[in-house]
């Protein structure tokens, strides 16, 4: 025959105790009902809370949403704002797109001749060093429509290929003056497209 033993305490807790052959341990609450004094089983003290509505759900990814929508906004405006103070500076920089223009047309020149194998006219495009004034009048250029540090880099590239080509070119070595020629070629298109500058050029 099972024995049962129960003990009550005053923080309202009650433990169950069966003794059997095989014994077992049940926490639980009191509660009342009907002047009846029974124990809750302690897993329904744990059951875990119901899941949330969809209404609360809805709510809080419309809240999220109108976040996004609210920064997707202000990057427009930062980006219109740019693109207007970048079209200021274009449209005052007629001598430095000048400049670049001359640039355009000499490369064109220097690429031809390297391409005939004939570096002797390549040289006499390109002037007898990478300090030649017309290099000094691009880099003007450069200073005044670089803005971002993307074009920054791109204008460093495009010098470092530049030197390469004068030199090259003066030690009428075609490989690497085709090799210098390609790099400063990509370089300069690449500052061009970063700049917006595409239109305003020719001979691209």
């Amino acid at each position: 025959m099972m024995t049962t033993a129960l003990s009550l305490r005053r923080t309202g807790k009650t433990s169950i105790i069966v003794s059997s052959r095989r014994a077992s341990v049940w926490s639980g609450q009191l509660y009342s009902e009907g002047g009846a004094t029974a124990c809750r089983p302690a897993s329904s003290l744990f059951s875990p809370s119901p899941p949330p509505s969809s209404s609360s759900s809805s709510a809080r990814a419309a809240i999220l949403e109108a976040d996004d929508d609210e920064q997707l906004l202000e990057r427009v405006k930062q980006d219109r704002k740019i693109r207007l103070q970048r079209q200021g500076v274009i449209s005052s920089s007629g001598e430095e797109t000048g400049y670049l223009q001359e640039l355009v047309y000499k490369l064109s020149k220097v690429g031809q001749a390297i391409e005939n194998d004939d570096l002797p006219a390549a040289s006499s495009v390109l002037g007898p060093n990478a300090d030649a004034e017309w290099v000094q009048k691009v880099n003007t250029a450069f200073m005044k429509l670089s803005s971002s540090p993307e074009e920054k880099v791109e204008v460093e590239t495009f010098n470092s290929s530049l030197a390469s080509l004068f030199t090259s070119v003066g030690k009428r070595d075609v490989e690497s003056s085709k090799m210098a020629f390609v790099s400063s070629a990509a370089a300069l298109e690449k500052w061009i497209g970063l700049t917006g500058l595409v239109s305003q050029l020719k001979g691209l």
